[in-house]
């Protein structure tokens, strides 16, 4: 649907040339809702506005269905983002403009009849709960509301691709909870695709079926929302998942492990500190009891959560476990035979 190949992006800065983009290449598909997600300046905003343009890249390759959307003329490329609806963290709405009249704006532009826009509107209004809220202004509308304009707005053209700009950043939890619940659906009923750019991790959470992550402009790790989660790769991307999901020990426990990963004495066994991330009905299986009984380790949990992504139960947890090495080495292959992601951390106590 959409690949973005080896794109890079230079701006000139007072100081000398500037590298918001470099060498990035993703493939998105139909369908899918894809989050590109990275810290404040890590090129994220930049490599959206290139999808449509707004952004021309200093080299690389936008294609849209199969085709080169940076080698088309004016011409072509307007007709080209027309395919191309995209929502902004603040609205962008006109204010002289009913709500009415700020959805059927790009429907004007495009010079669609009275009477097809009329049509178009209305369907629109109703797709996002507005119906009743036509004639008022952006100023007399709350700001989930505007998003929701905003939304309709960029479905006005009925575009192949929705692309997001920290849709949700501007509005409270509960709001952002609708908005993405909207496009989720929006998703679903229309089969858009939709990429949606945030730095935020609970918004990937709640939505995304696979996803980038980007630093300093650079794409440092990319696939299935699930498997990123259960097995963060690079530092970065393990940092944001722990702000949504506790992925480090209290620092109280931290001191105590330690404590006691220092006092083994050979001979005894070794402890050896474990992360379990376990999917799906994986975290209803009795998986620990089973691990003892088979290996005759000894357990003890440190800390542990339970969440949900992509409707998918996911559970991670942290257990300090005793055994021999042999024993220790048998317990973890069973466990990665049932579908367990296991970690070794014992160097993350040692150089913490």
């Amino acid at each position: 649907m959409i690949e973005i190949q080896a794109v890079s992006q230079r701006f000139e800065g007072p100081s000398g040339p500037v590298d918001a983009i470099r060498d990035v290449s993703i493939s998105i598909r139909k369908g899918e809702i894809f989050g590109i997600i990275g810290r404040s300046g890590a090129g994220k905003s930049t490599l959206v506005r290139t999808l449509n343009l707004l952004n021309r890249p200093t080299s690389g390759q936008v294609l849209l269905d199969g085709k080169d959307i940076t080698s088309l003329n004016p011409a072509e490329l307007r007709a080209a983002r027309r395919q191309i609806g995209m929502i902004f963290q603040h609205f962008n709405l006109l204010s002289s403009r009913t709500v009415y009249g700020n959805i059927a704006l790009p429907l004007e532009l495009a010079g669609v009849s009275k009477a097809e826009i009329e049509r178009k509107v209305r369907e629109l209004l109703k797709l996002v709960d507005l119906s009743s809220l036509a004639d008022r202004y952006p100023a007399q509308i709350s700001g989930g509301q505007k998003q929701r304009v905003g939304i309709a707005r960029a479905l006005a053209n009925d575009p192949k691709v929705l692309l997001s700009d920290e849709a949700t950043s501007a509005l409270d939890p509960e709001t952002t909870r609708s908005i993405l619940d909207l496009l989720k659906r929006i998703n679903r009923e229309l089969g858009l695709t939709i990429v949606l750019i945030t730095h935020q991790m609970e918004v990937i959470k709640m939505i995304c079926d696979r996803m980038a992550v980007m630093e300093a402009g650079e794409l440092i790790e990319h696939g299935s929302v699930l498997d990123i989660f259960r097995a963060p790769q690079h530092p970065v991307t393990r940092s944001m998942i722990g702000d949504v999901i506790g992925q480090d020990l209290p620092k109280g426990v931290l001191q105590r492990v330690r404590a006691k990963l220092a006092q083994t004495q050979e001979g005894e066994g070794q402890d050896h500190l474990l992360r379990l991330a376990f999917t799906g009905t994986g975290v209803e299986d009795p998986l620990l009891s089973e691990v003892v009984r088979r290996f005759g380790l000894d357990f003890n949990i440190l800390h542990g959560q339970i969440d949900e992504i992509q409707e998918q139960a996911f559970g991670s947890l942290a257990i300090l476990a005793r055994g021999t090495s042999e024993q220790i080495e048998q317990a973890k292959a069973f466990m990665r035979s049932r579908g367990v992601t296991v970690e070794e951390l014992n160097h993350v106590i040692a150089n913490d």
